[in-house]
């Protein structure tokens, strides 16, 4: 038997402790900050005393924020040095962050108390992103416990931040000097229900927020108004329309092949229905193929604004950005991470591909400052959905890819 088997042999014994950390885990709410919830912190110091308890080294690097009671975000690094190369690392990088559960009425189970049925663990963010998070874990237990040695450093990243920007995550990392430009990274953080998808690049990312400021009226007199509503109803969908038309080239690399923008989130406006709104908010989401710019983009959002200012006395209309970032270069099709991760996962009978997403992962921030990253796992893409769940049989089928993967680094 190989030691490849013999790993794998390892992780199919394993895969009810990998469980029962799944559910333990998931039990500690880790609802980002930004959207409504109290962070990660709580999580973080489970996953300490986890590392603690089996002996893991790990460094904590604290972030001030404000928006926190702690007063600062937590982020993991655990890095085992290489035998020939310690200069440069292999990452996994997991986040431990979670959006919030939206309408609790379109859960069949309570979010925030995972629930096992049959061969699947249902609960808010198992998918995304902790099933990356159970899986790093348990790799870097089997890698120390079987004393592994890559020639390269190994590193396991559990970052904070991640739904909203990564501000206080893998940005403050980088700014902390974590990552060399040697180094390469593996973001268990999108992929396809069979393992086959390996995402090599990303859309630039935007989200917009639009206020529309008219005037407040009785809704039977609204000759005394300007009603906000109305006009960001009008401007919203002429936005979209416009944007689908003219930006539309395909690129097969990408699923969907072309540039997305789709009218979102729509903040509350007036409190009475004989009321005539004075203000309109509404965000609008931005995937966009990196054949065009988000500034070419942006130029006609705002030549379209400054027309219904011009058009429409008394009102305003403010764009701002809550997310922006560009698309940067892939990472090449050839490069060690992508080849030594495709060939793995071929190895545990997956025939992988790889290809482009509309963007949101660690992985374009990694390849913005070119380091390369190959973003995957084997999930059915149930992130920021009602009744999100995680198939119990994809944390062992994971970690035998990354262990597969490690193996080729020694």
């Amino acid at each position: 038997m190989s030691l490849r088997q013999e790993l794998n042999a390892m992780v199919e014994a394993r895969m009810e402790d990998m469980a029962a950390d799944m559910m333990e885990m998931s039990r500690i709410p880790a609802v980002n900050p930004r959207m409504n919830g109290a962070g990660e912190y709580a999580r973080m110091q489970w996953l300490q005393a986890y590392l603690k308890k089996y002996g893991i080294p790990f460094d904590v690097i604290e972030v001030p924020d404000d928006a926190v009671k702690e007063g600062v975000r937590l982020n993991l690094v655990v890095k085992l040095l290489g035998t020939e190369d310690p200069e440069k690392t292999l990452w996994i990088i997991a986040h431990v962050d979670t959006v919030n559960s939206g309408d609790l009425e379109n859960w069949n189970t309570d979010p925030f108390q995972p629930e096992r049925i049959g061969g699947r663990i249902y609960g808010l963010g198992v998918e995304d992103n902790s099933q990356a998070v159970i899986t790093a874990l348990h790799t870097c237990r089997l890698v120390m416990e079987n004393k592994l040695q890559t020639k390269c450093s190994l590193g396991f990243i559990f970052a904070s931040d991640e739904e909203t920007g990564s501000a206080y995550g893998l940005h403050a990392l980088l700014d902390h000097g974590v990552f060399s430009p040697r180094d390469e990274a593996i973001v268990p953080d999108a992929g396809s229900a069979d393992g086959s998808f390996v995402e090599i690049a990303e859309k630039s990312q935007v989200w917009l927020k639009f206020t529309v400021t008219g005037k407040q009226a009785h809704a039977s007199m609204p000759q005394l108004g300007i009603n906000a509503a109305s006009i960001g109803m009008h401007l919203g969908v002429e936005l979209e329309d416009m944007l689908k038309r003219e930006f539309n080239q395909e690129d097969p690399l990408f699923n969907p092949p072309y540039s997305t923008f789709e009218l979102t989130q729509k903040f509350v406006n007036v409190d009475s229905p004989n009321v005539m709104p004075g203000k309109d908010v509404f965000v609008m989401d931005l995937r966009i193929l990196p054949c065009y710019t988000v500034d070419q983009v942006m130029e006609r959002i705002y030549a379209v604004t400054k027309r219904y200012e011009e058009e429409r006395k008394g009102v305003t209309v403010q764009v701002e950005f809550i997310t922006r970032v560009d698309a940067p270069a892939p990472t090449p099709s050839d490069s060690d991470i992508v080849t030594r991760l495709v060939a793995s996962i071929r190895e545990n009978g997956v025939a992988a591909y790889y290809g482009g997403i509309g963007g949101g992962t660690c992985g374009a921030i990694l390849r913005a400052h070119n380091i390369p990253a190959a973003v995957w796992s084997t999930l059915d893409e149930l992130a920021h959905q009602p009744n999100e769940y995680v198939v119990v049989e994809n944390l062992v089928k994971d970690t035998k890819v990354y262990l597969s993967t490690i193996l080729k680094y020694c």
